[in-house]
């Protein structure tokens, strides 16, 4: 992977001020948390893009790349105007516009508050290989950006929510899409993996049957070895299928009558839906889950027309999720939010664009109030306030202060924020959020 510099010039620019409070709500009643990545960096400027006089400087500064301003999709947010979602995203500007969806500008991993003039001095510290999808993935999803993760945000928060003797807390971390770091605890949790499909391993397997395979399966779990790895591996593996009985039996008591689209992400948050549906069956209060979209890295791709088949699986498959959730009653219980390794430059490399740093992503439901816009959009002037060279984004929120305001709501006290986010007490708050 090709390690990119910062590049030069430019004006100091202010970070935002600092934001209002999201008023926190605890108690035991269910919450999830959802997490959605698009990997290989979502160009967010082809996302969310203002529909004002800012249109023409974006337009001259990707004229191959531009949407046509009367091709976007308007959204009303209550507390800014001039702004247009992806053509391919109707799913979502219907969410935003009836007040179930927000949208959240130029944030991106910080270690501390950045201005331009900081970061082109190198007088702060800055993520650690930065425009590098590895790292960067890690440090988003991680919410700690100097160094190499190990452990991600919402295992962390998981740790704290949920006691290591509880019954079933290994399903509280449940990944749809294979291994992620923003599962993984810094103690004892892993991400539990489920197929989107619904398959659950040795789902051959019924305890006490006498067909030739369940009587095989039964006959090996209860053989006793003399070789530790043996035996530690017998152990192991009746484990992971009681495990994988446990939950299958939840699923299968699960039932939603949403259509989701035939998708892999379709697919993968109508699991996500059923599980939520199992939650009393369970007995947990609180869960993360993790989704993920991939095929995001436009460099020499026709960007327009892979961007538009990705957005659309995207917008869509958030769509029936919502759908679902208030067909189980739990549109208020539910918060989602997107993720990328980052943000892409807004100038064209000829077909499509390269990494970039601050990126604009989306967060829905939970019962936190809809319709806007956080944080601070960055101006599109090449050169300009926001930019630190050919059209990257300077983030102005830090990925970590959405972070706070979803633990708030996940009902983390001002200790078990502070744990999970260890530098967020620098930035402030992240306004409105409530």
């Amino acid at each position: 992977m090709r390690r990119r510099q910062f590049l030069q010039a430019g004006a100091a620019a202010a970070i935002a001020a600092q934001f209002d409070a999201l008023a926190q709500t605890s108690g035991p009643g269910y919450k999830a948390l959802v997490c959605v990545f698009l990997f290989g960096g979502n160009d967010g400027n082809n996302t969310l893009v203002p529909t004002d006089a800012r249109w023409s400087d974006y337009q001259r500064a990707r004229p191959n790349l531009a949407i046509a301003r009367d091709a976007l999709l308007p959204l009303s947010f209550a507390n800014a105007s001039g702004y247009g979602l992806h053509p391919a995203m109707a799913g979502v500007q219907a969410l935003v516009n009836a007040g179930h969806a927000s949208w959240v500008a130029n944030i991106g991993p910080l270690i501390q508050p950045t201005t331009k003039a900081d970061a082109q001095a190198r007088r702060v510290p800055l993520p650690y290989n930065l425009y590098s999808h590895t790292d960067q993935q890690g440090a988003t999803q991680s919410a700690l950006a100097e160094g190499p993760a190990r452990h991600g945000w919402g295992g962390r928060l998981l740790e704290r929510a949920s006691s290591a003797g509880s019954a079933n807390r290994g399903y509280s971390a449940i990944s749809l899409s294979g291994g992620n770091l923003w599962q993984a605890g810094d103690q004892s949790l892993s991400p539990y993996r489920v197929s989107p499909g619904g398959r659950f391993g040795f789902d051959f397997y019924r305890p006490g049957a006498t067909d030739p395979l369940s009587a095989a399966v039964a006959s090996l779990l209860t053989e006793t070895r003399s070789d530790p790895f043996e035996q530690t591996w017998l152990n192991v593996l009746g484990r992971s299928i009681e495990n994988q009985r446990v939950l299958a039996a939840a699923v299968n008591g699960s039932s939603i009558t949403t259509a989701f689209p035939d998708s892999g992400l379709g697919q993968q948050l109508r699991m996500a839906a059923r599980l939520i549906g199992a939650q009393a069956q369970l007995g947990l209060s609180r869960q993360c889950f993790f989704a993920s979209l991939g095929g995001f890295d436009t460099h020499g791709d026709d960007q327009l027309q892979r961007q538009n088949e990705l957005l659309g699986e995207l917008s869509d498959a958030i769509a029936a999720f919502h759908a679902a959730l208030v067909e189980l009653g739990r549109s208020d219980q539910v918060g989602l939010f997107t993720a990328s390794d980052f943000g892409r430059n807004l100038p064209s490399n000829g077909a499509g664009t390269d990494h970039a740093w601050g990126n604009h992503q989306l967060v829905m439901g939970g019962g936190l109030p809809g319709r806007r816009l956080y944080g601070r959009f960055p101006s599109l002037l090449l050169g300009g306030a926001d930019d630190l060279g050919q059209g990257v984004w300077l983030p102005t929120t830090a990925t970590e202060q959405l972070g706070v305001e979803l633990a708030r709501w996940f009902g983390a006290d001002a200790a078990t924020t502070a744990a999970v986010f260890p530098h967020a007490a620098a930035f402030g708050r992240l306004e409105g959020l409530a």
